[in-house]
């Protein structure tokens, strides 16, 4: 769903257990940043990638991006990724920033090592050749229960402006919202 109301689009996952059995299932999303122009970035991708930071934001589990100006007259450009949890997690959230060691060596997205070596993912953030943002939760559900996960990715002017989205969709009922305005 893309937001109505701001710079914004979300993905719900929703995981039913029909088993007569607790079951323990991960999830992990994915998105690849330019955060340029898409000619721009056609024409040179991995030059145009050099200029992106990526950060953690401990409190609210969100990955930041910025792309660092070439030029004083260049625009400031954010983008947020978060995940929001509807059930019980389990474990500690995990994130990657880095294409490289999400994929591996040799490899491309159909196998990527990040998820078929069962290994937690690096939770590794900064400057990298070829940033991504990478979000994984863990969740517990119970026979005959329903979990729900929100991915939110933000675009902003400002760092400010990508605080407050994500401030203010960090929440179930934005996901509710968001659905009723579109």
């Amino acid at each position: 769903i893309l937001s109505q109301e701001d710079d914004a689009e979300v993905r719900r996952v929703t995981l039913s257990n029909t088993g007569p059995s607790t079951c323990e299932l991960e999830i992990t999303s994915y998105v690849e940043l330019a955060l340029t122009a898409h000619a721009a970035d056609r024409a040179h991708p991995a030059f145009s990638k050099l200029f992106i930071e990526t950060e953690h934001l401990t409190r609210t589990g969100a990955l930041l991006a910025r792309r660092r100006r070439r030029a004083p007259e260049e625009p400031d450009f954010w983008a947020a990724h978060m995940a929001v949890v509807e059930g019980n997690t389990v474990g500690q959230r995990e994130f990657e920033t880095d294409r490289a060691k999400f994929i591996g060596r040799g490899r491309d997205l159909h196998e990527p090592i990040a998820i078929l070596s069962g290994t937690p993912l690096s939770c590794s953030a900064g400057a990298t050749l070829d940033p991504i943002f990478a979000l994984r939760r863990r969740v517990r559900i119970e026979p005959g229960r329903t979990a729900r996960i929100h991915f939110w990715t933000f675009a902003a002017a400002s760092r400010q402006e990508a605080f407050e989205l994500i401030d203010k969709h960090n929440d179930l009922t934005a996901f509710d919202r968001a659905e009723v305005l579109a």
